[in-house]
């Protein structure tokens, strides 16, 4: 069965949702400017949605989902060229070309400064979209590395991407390529503790 029309229409103002955030941040973008980029008219909005929230919430997970998946894609694609799965996902998410095109990129990086004054509905997806990174950083560690670093290599990869952003240029490839270097260096030869 295709999707409806109005399946259709509430599809495309997520996915121009999710780009929009990221780009311009929570507050940066209102509904009528996402309602336009989506194509349709701004009197439509609540057709679909109840609430601006629950756009934003809706193109969280549209963007988690979208930037993991598109992470595995690069990671499996690396993978068969060798090397290990925790070397591809780091190497991936701290590739230069995530310092430009925030609206394509992650989620988290994008928005983690204001997600803590965000409404709690928003939070809670803020927080899923965190887990959802977690996970998927501590099935690419090798075996024997502590479960609980995983948070600590999100923090680190998401920050340094958030710093080189910041930097821009040399000094943002510079810090990239250095916490790539580390990070790789630190979890190629874990031994069980």
């Amino acid at each position: 069965m295709s999707p409806s029309r109005k399946d259709l229409s509430h599809d495309r103002i997520v996915e121009a949702a999710s780009k929009a955030i990221r780009r311009a941040g929570y507050r940066g973008v209102g509904v009528a400017d996402i309602m336009k980029e989506a194509g349709l008219t701004h009197g439509g909005f609540y057709a679909h949605f109840d609430s601006r929230d629950a756009l934003i919430v809706e193109a969280m997970a549209r963007a988690g989902q979208d930037n993991i998946a598109s992470l595995t894609q690069v990671i499996e694609r690396r993978l068969s060229r060798g090397g290990s799965r925790f070397q591809a996902l780091v190497e991936t998410y701290l590739h230069e070309a995530h310092m430009a095109r925030t609206e394509d990129g992650c989620i988290i990086a994008a928005l983690s400064s204001e997600m803590t004054r965000q409404e709690e509905v928003v939070r809670d997806e803020a927080r899923r979209r965190v887990d959802a990174m977690v996970a998927m950083v501590h099935a690419a560690l090798p075996e024997g590395a502590d479960a609980d670093e995983a948070a600590v290599v999100t923090a680190t990869m998401v920050g340094a991407l958030q710093l080189a952003r910041t930097l821009g240029g040399k000094a943002g490839r510079s810090l990239l390529a250095h916490t790539r270097q580390t990070l790789t260096e630190r979890y190629t030869h874990i031994t069980p503790h």
